[in-house]
């Protein structure tokens, strides 16, 4: 099932939760992702290159969090079309952040740098971050708007979730 959680009007309801199930059974009820509508959890992580990175030094900007695997066949697709959206859309406040969950450091590495993305790839080991935006599934992808708001999260990895993905970005780039 491919989902997209979203908060719908939130300049007029900021309480109002939405899920968007494309795909999914009519009769499938489903709790909407709870971080929605809410500040995003503050993270401090070691990127690959050696710079430390938190999440809340990038106000002002919209954020978008990819967590990701070595043994996540899709992941690897998902980081090369977030490299595309980084590449298109950084001039207008984009910032984005691969953030492997493998516990083992080398192969975080090793994927990490095959992959040859522009943006920062973190490690996330111990899996704090993970926790704190409560993955469940890889890839993970979840965007925060300008005044650090979790207002998206995309599970899986399609070209339907790709569509409405950049529908959402583009949304919060132009807010």
């Amino acid at each position: 099932m491919r989902r997209l959680w979203t908060l719908a009007g939130a300049r007029l309801r900021p309480c109002a939760v939405v899920l968007v199930a494309v795909g999914a059974p009519a009769a499938v009820a489903e709790q909407p992702y709870r971080l929605i509508g809410q500040a995003a959890p503050e993270v401090a992580l070691h990127a690959v290159s050696g710079i430390n990175v938190r999440v809340s030094e990038h106000r002002g900007e919209v954020v978008v969090l990819s967590f990701w695997s070595s043994r996540c066949t899709p992941c690897r697709s998902q980081l090369a079309s977030l490299n595309r959206s980084f590449a298109t859309y950084r001039s207008a406040g984009l910032v984005i952040y691969g953030v492997g969950v493998d516990d083992d450091p080398k192969k975080a590495l090793d994927f990490a740098r095959s992959v040859n993305v522009g943006f920062p790839m973190l490690l996330d080991p111990e899996k704090g971050a993970a926790r704190s935006y409560e993955v469940d599934d890889l890839p993970w992808t979840v965007l925060v708007d300008r005044g650090g708001t979790v207002r998206y999260v995309l599970r899986e990895d399609s070209q339907a979730n790709q569509t409405l993905y950049l529908q959402e970005l583009r949304a919060l780039l132009n807010e």
